[in-house]
């Protein structure tokens, strides 16, 4: 239906119960009057998380989606101050951490080998010399986020000796492929923002203690089976690039899948079931069809959040009745299926979801069933 007229139904938790297994035309036609009317004093704003919301470092300026807050190690006894370079400041009572941000630099300098954490953020740094880190063994925090490191530029084996090295931030750089090889001991890779259009098999290989990684708004067509051996991988952030399909296997322990914004047309049958313990999957703005998806494709218990939003979708997909937001705004959605939601539609069988989205879509407003209120009983918000 058109933008100008969409709908919002909002419906309250709580008002169908028992009763509302013996109802009949006129009952439901009050009903949805009543929820019509609601829609004047409320609505529902769709804004999900990103990494581009994270907290900006301390002691640096805001640098861009992979941010994370600064760590705060034990105060410790300071070295000697002529070993902190004079490009770089080292607090005191944080010897063991260096802020190199924001400092015009165009090189690496020397880091000494009590460093657990170096920001060398918002420079002009263009490349990462072979041995550069040879001498802080002990890192586990490198930030060189928001620079112009290009990988032709980037040592071989750059990071092979820290073996320590826990989060790595590479974010908005040049780099033109995965920085390799890294060490296993890697649990946050950020390489966000750059022009990576490909990841060879093998380029993760090793990485079993990584629990995020964030490879969005690049150039990638090819994934492959790249995730399936990252054993602890919690969140995978593929999103803007240029899939055509969907990462051939998920690792078991993977609980957020972000792939908006790519061409990805089609999923194969029971693809989420080997992950169960998948909370957040967020598909919207790619070419899912009907033909592409079948009957089971997101009927998995573990899933809460699905976002299928600007597809180019007819019907709405068959869901679990565990799932608590569903959004399916700007497809092609004719209409209003309750046996998406609800295989048995009695007192004890009901929906959990929470939010559903279904506006600029095709569906008349006449169009929600009459066993809607007792199928989606739990919804708190439902747009049309």
């Amino acid at each position: 239906m058109p933008w100008a007229t969409t709908t919002t139904v909002l419906i309250l938790a709580g008002l169908c119960g028992a009763s509302l297994a013996q109802y009949n035309e006129e009952e439901d036609l009050a009903w949805l009057q009543y929820y019509l009317r609601q829609s004047r004093v409320a609505s529902y704003n769709y804004v999900p998380y990103y990494e581009e919301e994270s907290a900006p470092y301390a002691y640096s300026y805001p640098s861009g989606p992979d941010t994370e807050p600064e760590p705060v190690p034990e105060p410790q006894q300071a070295s000697p101050p002529w070993r902190c370079p004079q490009e770089c400041d080292c607090p005191p009572n944080f010897p063991s951490a260096m802020y190199c941000d924001a400092r015009g630099l165009r090189y690496l300098p020397f880091v000494p080998s009590r460093m657990k954490y170096v920001y060398f953020q918002n420079n002009l740094v263009a490349a990462i010399q072979e041995g550069a880190f040879d001498n802080a063994t002990e890192l586990e925090w490198l930030a060189l986020h928001n620079n112009q490191i290009g990988s032709e530029k980037v040592g071989r084996k750059v990071f092979a000796k820290l073996q320590r090295l826990e989060r790595l931030y590479m974010n908005n750089n040049n780099l033109t492929r995965l920085p390799g090889p890294l060490p296993r001991s890697l649990r946050e890779l950020h390489l966000s923002y750059n022009h990576i259009s490909k990841v060879p098999a093998g380029a993760l290989e090793g990485l079993e203690n990584l629990t995020a990684l964030y490879l969005s708004h690049n150039f990638i067509f090819e994934l492959g089976a790249s995730l399936k051996g990252l054993q602890s991988l919690i969140l995978a952030d593929l999103s803007y690039n240029n899939l055509r399909k969907v990462p051939d296997g998920l690792p078991a322990s993977l609980e957020q899948l972000y792939l908006e914004y790519n061409y990805i047309d089609a999923i194969p049958d029971d693809y989420f079931r080997v992950s169960p313990r998948l909370l957040y999957v967020r598909m919207s703005h790619n070419g899912l069809t009907d033909q592409g998806l079948s009957s089971n494709t997101f009927n998995s218990s573990s899933i809460l959040e699905l976002d299928l939003s600007y597809n180019r979708l007819r019907k709405i997909p068959r869901v679990n009745t565990n799932l608590e937001n569903l959004y399916l705004q700007g497809n092609r959605i004719n209409e209003f299926s309750i046996s998406s939601f609800c295989s048995v539609v009695d007192v004890m069988n009901y929906s959990r979801l929470q939010v559903l989205r279904l506006d600029g879509n095709e569906i008349k407003r006449n169009a929600v069933p009459p066993d809607a209120p007792l199928c989606l009983r739990r919804a708190t918000v439902i747009e049309i």
